[in-house]
């Protein structure tokens, strides 16, 4: 009989989710990787366990949960569809994880929200991340909360489609490109998720932001500079950039969505006063360390 504890990670096929599972493996721990389709899970690595599951539903996030040492909750929403909006993801299902996870007698829970999250924040993504938090402490009251920076990493949404606009020959910025960022790299929140079940003290308020903080400006040129590319970067008003976004929302697939534009009139930067990786001794990697292995692949697989 596997003698590892187990620890349940909803999400667990998801940009973050899979990493997490990863370093959870290596950690020594028994994986299920909850999701609705868990065959994308990768299942022949020993230690995982695909598991389906849904967190809109009790009954599944009972059965996901039963018996395990922790649960890590990584189930996020960035384009509200059909009933899946901020609210039903970031706070209803959040509670009822938390919710049956302590049911269980699950001994340490990880909530993953982000940079920024505010229950009193007029933006429906922040505020909602900021009432998951809360709900999820009143469900779960020893619950670790862990608030990443915008993710970077070689599949990501972010950094990726900079490197391809940016091979246009001019590019607009957000504003006035004056918005402050801190990318943090997604193989170092993975880690510092799973060192953060090994700590003595669990109610904390994780706060994981990259060794650098770029205005959105800076971060647009450093993207260019190591691509070798040098588009003409303009300032574009917030009054146009949510025109383009509210037309964009009737297409299939929207190239930008008020929700994205919302988030960049915000500095997405970590509170100095909390603790972040330095306290999981973690030394970040930096976003140029990223986009040179980025970069590199692609050409490698350029034809």
């Amino acid at each position: 009989m596997d003698a590892r504890p187990i620890v349940t990670v909803f999400g667990g096929t998801g940009f973050l989710g899979h990493r997490i599972v990863g370093h959870l493996v290596a950690g020594g721990f028994a994986v299920r990787s909850a999701s609705r389709h868990p065959g994308s899970a990768t299942s022949a690595n020993d230690g995982i366990a695909p598991v389906r599951a849904d967190v809109n539903k009790g009954g599944s996030i009972a059965a996901a949960v039963a018996g395990a040492f922790a649960v890590v909750n990584a189930v996020s929403l960035y384009r509200e569809h059909g009933d899946q909006t901020f609210h039903s993801v970031h706070v209803d299902a959040a509670a009822r994880v938390a919710k049956h996870a302590r049911e269980a007698g699950v001994e340490r829970l990880v909530h993953v929200s982000g940079l920024g999250a505010d229950a009193r924040a007029t933006s429906p993504y922040i505020r909602s991340r900021g009432r998951g938090e809360e709900a999820v402490r009143a469900a779960f009251a020893a619950a670790t909360i862990v608030r990443p920076a915008v993710l970077v990493g070689p599949d990501d949404g972010f950094l990726n489609p900079l490197i391809d606009l940016l091979r246009l020959p001019a590019f607009a910025l957000f504003g006035r490109g004056d918005t402050r960022l801190q990318p943090a790299y997604v193989e170092d929140v993975a880690d510092a998720i799973v060192r953060s079940l090994r700590t003595a003290e669990a109610r904390l308020t994780y706060e994981l932001g990259g060794p650098r903080v770029y205005t959105y400006d800076a971060l647009v040129r450093t993207i260019a500079d190591h691509a070798g590319l040098k588009p003409v970067l303009f300032p574009m008003p917030f009054a146009a950039w949510h025109a383009i976004a509210f037309a964009g929302e009737f297409l299939p697939s929207p190239p930008v969505t008020r929700n994205q534009v919302e988030l960049m009139q915000v500095d997405n930067v970590a509170s100095p006063d909390a603790p972040g990786f330095a306290a999981l001794g973690i030394t970040p990697r930096s976003v140029e360390g990223v986009l040179d292995e980025m970069l590199q692949d692609r050409a490698t697989r350029a034809p």
